[in-house]
């Protein structure tokens, strides 16, 4: 059986690593052979991040998107990230998309609302319902949380299966008490963008509330912006490295400010912290109040007091750090691993495709 991955990126892009990348391996030992094809490399993450734009780049990733979009025939099932044609209209992608495998479209993002919330009316009114009308002609909706599942409900999609965005428990380990600093260390992981909209508002307390404790902050993936305007311990995302970064810190935070986009984030880094036995503070902002069960794996909190509040108790409370901690690991094992999605991912790519391969012979046997 054979399966087309259509990623965003390669394994540099968070998104696409995670929602389609590391299932790979799962996929195999289902039966599938597995091809997948990046839209865009990591040269272009490197320009985004940076602030550059390399437009030829963008075209000849396009046209090569187009190309293989014209040879999905000979595919089974396509797992696509979001859209196979970022920015362009819903018609394009119709026109060039076989109906002869089965598509399943992956979201971990409110996607529709860079188009239908986007400042130019032009944008609104040609893109608006884009991801709807991509939705509805998918054979299966794969979402990353409620508020994603319920848009594509209301796109008419006939098949929606809610997945969450995991991590690989076997990698991701909790550090004993001995290995870890004498010193409490607050983490936060992402990218420079998110850095800008979800912490640089959130710095004047925590600036202050670090200045009058002993008490360390790691901001990873954060950018050269974050490195010039703080004096946290600034680090760089590796791959390689991002899992050992977050088992140094004690405590992990998600701010998010409760925004229509935000409404659509997986909580990943919430994921990410928990699976290495870290206790969490988050906003309550979408998928976050399912995560985070407060006083039981972490807090939630809304106003800065609450924030302040939630970071004192666990900063002087090593006892507390430990019990919210397991309990967060228990969860990820539960329902938020690879281990627990990968056999059953792989199972909705294969009914998919079983689906379809019925449907095909259905119409050939009436004809």
């Amino acid at each position: 059986m054979k399966l087309l991955i259509l990623s965003r990126y390669d394994r540099q892009g968070a998104s696409s690593r995670l929602r389609q990348l590391q299932y790979i391996p799962y996929l195999k030992e289902a039966g599938f052979e597995v091809e997948v094809r990046p839209l865009f490399g990591s040269a272009y993450l490197d320009d985004l991040y940076a602030g550059r734009r390399n437009r030829p780049a963008i075209l000849r990733s396009y046209r090569q998107r187009i190309d293989r979009l014209r040879q999905l025939s000979i595919y089974d099932v396509v797992w696509i990230e979001k859209e196979a044609l970022p920015w362009l209209p819903a018609d394009i992608e119709r026109r060039l998309i076989s109906k002869t495998p089965a598509i399943v479209t992956d979201y971990d993002d409110a996607v529709f609302h860079r188009y239908d919330q986007h400042q130019l009316s032009a944008v609104r009114r040609l893109l608006g319902n884009k991801i709807a009308s991509v939705m509805h002609g998918s054979d299966t909706v794969l979402a990353g949380n409620a508020y994603l599942a319920e848009y594509a409900k209301r796109a008419g999609a006939t098949w929606i299966e809610l997945v969450p965005t995991v991590v690989d428990t076997d990698i991701y380990t909790v550090l004993s008490p001995q290995s870890r600093s004498s010193s409490v260390s607050l983490g936060w992981i992402g990218t420079p963008g998110t850095w800008r909209e979800c912490m640089v508002p959130f710095l004047p307390p925590l600036k202050e509330l670090i200045g009058e404790k002993e008490v360390k902050f790691i901001a990873v993936g954060a950018g050269q912006d974050a490195l010039e305007s703080c004096n946290f311990d600034i680090r760089p995302w590796f791959e390689s490295t991002e899992i050992s970064n977050i088992q140094e810190m004690d405590i992990g935070i998600m701010p998010l400010p409760d925004m229509p986009w935000m409404q659509g984030k997986c909580g990943y880094k919430l994921i990410q912290y928990m699976a290495c036995g870290l206790p969490v503070v988050a906003s309550p902002v979408g998928v976050n109040s399912e995560i985070v069960e407060h006083g039981v794996n972490g807090f939630l909190a809304r106003t800065e007091r609450e924030w302040t509040e939630a970071l004192k108790a666990l900063i002087g409370d090593p006892e507390l750090r430990r019990r919210l901690g397991a309990e967060g690991r228990k969860k990820i094992e539960s329902w938020y691993s690879l281990q627990v999605q990968g056999p059953r991912v792989a199972g909705i790519l294969r009914e998919a495709a079983e689906r379809r391969s019925e449907q095909r012979t259905g119409k050939t046997c009436v004809e």
